[in-house]
């Protein structure tokens, strides 16, 4: 069977076994896992659990009969849907005063821990959430804690911090413990009123609520540090008159049509609408007296440390990206203040413009060089009744918005956290996409694009595999696979940014060049043999030329190897995962080498022949070349230049084409071929391309014939003048 109509087999055999297998995932119920944990890997000394509750799914952790703990699964209470598509399934227990004592790791699918990163790290990782504080988690919105990043398992920690921080919330809240409460609804839902609003000045927007204020004076501030009995803050009171005015604050939701056009101006408040994006607000804070609510902490560390925003159990922190000045107010009437700030209040925060909060203020008295002590004052915010109406509560189906809600904020935060990443991948595609686009002008001057290329594949190696671990595998494919199969969400594809935006581009190119846009420029296992290869090149080692027809019937293998990993697939996802290691992708990108010994000496054995012979692996063993190489023949251009000569009688591209891609009859095969653009290197080289040397002999042929011709012309001028001036004398 020729390589074409095996890879037509092979798609056709997708297309018609894919849609046959269909596999449910069996719902996670605590009572399932629980008898896999003691109840001393939750609680210290705890001896056993009591019965499952009915009305939640929480289990009393037991000591000497008495009830110390809850124990939950995080899947009962929060997406737990990790790289892999499927659940990972935590235990934690949780205490009366909101404690988290204990989590344990009891299921995962995910490959990275499976095949690559040492399943202990990861449970270190989950056992150091005991004494997670979620009455501190509830008051910062789930950003009290610092995250512990395992390398390579990025998205798998944020997933499993994600479940453990909201479903021990919801369990803390749910059974009331350590003060938490349900978010409960006080009176009928309500929402804004819709409309542009109106303009009104300072004094009605003061007179009904529209606007906020709290004052404080020097003797207020000092009376307040001194009842904290703290006898280092009582001995540096505040200099000035007790009633001088320590701070007069005011704040007001500008992103109310009404209230922005009436404080902004019409201009500002348009420009204010611009800068929030979909589900966000906005505030006014106003400030006058010696007292700064901004301080200069934010310059330093790029957050507001002196003010939050608290509604509930939720709290707003605001950081300089969410941060704009003002210059003044335009209602008219409207005192001068010192300071005026507008601050951007975060979608992902939960925060309902329709409901009571309130502006924290921080201040601090120095007592020592560096040691500070703290009070606070709250200044409380409703917004007046006039701007709000009832809320038509549409009919919810069975999947919770919340639960997408917060998904949809776990990737966002992601995405936000990889901004630089992001932007250096895109610009490595902008330049490869205009390379592709140009290839000619590219590739004119030899040894210029040798050296594009090898940094661009140093590029590809150090940042995007080394660094960002954003190595693309056939485990990539199964898993979307297995997701079409069990119902398809974007959430667990989102989860890596730089994953998906490769995977897109990729889809893309095949379109327009087939699988070399990957495996012969992005991908990081494929430029750390090309740039070992000529490495061992410039020592002298000899290259390994295969004969055509041994060349030939290797080339299957890569796609025996995907079907075989398709076929099991379909069958157990885990098993494939693990039989996809033939990939030496996770040991010498993701983890660099630091792995067991037998994984480490497969990946060197196959770098080792690729010194002999440039890009072994690729040529003839990568699974995930295999899957990109069956469409690409669907690509819609032929953009490498051929001579009519090329294969007969000129085997120069043939000859020299880095992984034999070009048949001895001149035919470049795209399913092979990686795009390096070596041979349009020589479709325009004046000392190799044969057609090109011809085409420069015949014009330096041509230019002597001129040449002699024109010299033969000004000697015949020359003697029919002498002999003229001969007969003249």
């Amino acid at each position: 069977m020729s390589g074409s109509s095996l890879i037509r087999f092979i798609a056709a055999l997708i297309l018609l076994v894919a849609p046959l297998v269909a596999r449910a995932e069996e719902p996670a119920l605590l009572a399932r896992f629980l008898s896999e944990v003691s109840a001393d890997q939750l609680v210290p000394q705890a001896d056993g659990f009591g019965a499952l509750r009915d009305d939640l799914p929480v289990a009393p952790v037991l000591k000497g009969g008495e009830t110390v703990a809850w124990a939950f699964l995080t899947s009962d209470f929060a997406g737990t849907t990790g790289y892999s598509g499927k659940p990972i399934h935590v235990i934690a227990a949780i205490d009366p005063d909101a404690v988290m004592t204990g989590a344990v790791l009891v299921k995962h699918s995910e490959p990275i821990v499976l095949i690559g990163i040492p399943e202990s790290k990861m449970r270190g990782v989950i056992e150091g959430y005991a004494g997670l504080d979620l009455k501190a988690e509830a008051a910062q919105s789930g950003t009290a804690h610092d995250l512990d990043i395992i390398s390579g398992a990025t998205v798998t920690v944020m997933v499993i911090d994600d479940s453990l921080v909201r479903g021990g919330l919801k369990v803390a809240r749910a059974l009331g413990l350590g003060g938490l409460a349900p978010v409960v609804q006080e009176g009928p839902a309500r929402t804004l009123k819709e409309g542009a609003g109106e303009t009104r000045d300072w004094q009605a927007l003061t007179g009904d609520g529209s606007v906020r204020g709290m004052t404080l004076d020097v003797g207020q501030i000092n009376s307040a540090f001194d009842d904290t009995g703290d006898a280092r803050a009582a001995a540096r009171p505040e200099s000035g008159a007790p009633e001088d005015t320590f701070i007069d604050m005011r704040a007001a939701l500008v992103s109310v049509p009404t209230i922005g056009r009436s404080l902004l101006g019409e201009a500002e408040y348009r420009n204010l609408q611009n800068w929030l994006g979909e589900g966000e607000h906005a505030i006014l804070v106003a400030g006058r007296g010696r007292y700064s609510f901004k301080g200069s902490g934010y310059v330093r560390g790029g957050i507001f440390d002196r003010i939050q925003l608290i509604q509930g159990d939720r709290s707003v922190r605001f950081f300089d990206r969410d941060h704009r000045r003002l210059g003044e107010i335009d209602a008219s009437g409207a005192p001068s203040f010192k300071e005026l700030d507008l601050f951007r209040i975060p979608a992902d925060s939960g925060f309902d413009p329709a409901e009571p909060w309130r502006l924290q203020l921080l201040v601090q008295r120095a007592v020592g060089a560096v040691e500070k002590t703290f009070i606070t004052y709250d200044l409380g915010y409703r917004l007046p009744e006039s701007y709000l109406a009832p809320l038509v509560l549409a009919p919810t189906a069975n999947a919770s918005e919340e639960e997408a809600a917060a998904k949809t904020a776990l990737w966002q935060r992601i995405w936000r956290d990889k901004t630089v990443e992001i932007g250096v991948l895109g610009a490595m595609l902008v330049v490869l996409t205009l390379a592709f686009f140009f290839q000619l002008q590219i590739t004119r001057h030899a040894r210029a694009y040798r050296w594009f290329r090898i940094g661009f594949l140093s590029m590809s190696l150090v940042f995007t595999g080394w660094y960002a671990n954003a190595q693309l595998s056939v485990v990539n494919l199964m898993a979307l696979a297995g997701s079409l199969r069990s119902g398809f969400t974007w959430d667990a594809f989102l989860m890596d940014p730089l994953v998906f935006i490769q995977w897109f581009a990729v889809a893309a190119a095949l379109l327009f060049w087939g699988r070399g846009a990957y495996c012969g420029w992005l991908c990081p296992f494929g430029a750390l043999q090309e740039l070992t290869n000529r490495v061992a090149r410039f020592f002298k080692v000899p290259q390994w030329e295969l004969p055509w027809g041994l060349h030939e019937r290797l080339w299957p293998l890569k796609y025996m190897i995907f079907l075989g990993l398709f076929g099991v697939s379909l069958a157990s996802i885990p098993m494939a995962e693990r039989l996809a290691e033939v990939e030496p992708f996770k040991t010498a990108i993701i983890l660099k080498f630091v792995r067991d010994w037998p994984f480490v000496v497969f990946a060197v054995v196959l770098l080792v022949i690729g010194l002999f012979v440039e890009r072994f692996y690729c040529r003839y063993l990568c699974p995930l070349g295999a899957a990109l190489a069956i469409p690409a023949r669907m690509r819609m251009f032929d953009w490498l230049r051929r001579y009519r000569e090329c294969g007969s009688p000129c085997q120069t591209c043939a000859n020299e084409c880095p992984v034999q891609a070009i048949h001895p009859t001149g035919e470049i095969n795209p399913n092979e071929c990686v795009n390096c653009l070596h041979c349009q290197v020589l479709y325009q080289s004046e000392d190799k391309c044969p057609v090109i040397i011809r085409q420069l002999k015949r014009r330096a042929r041509d230019h002597a014939s001129a040449e002699a011709n024109k010299g033969a012309m000004t000697r015949a001028l020359g003697s029919q003048e002498e002999a003229k001036e001969t007969s003249n004398v």
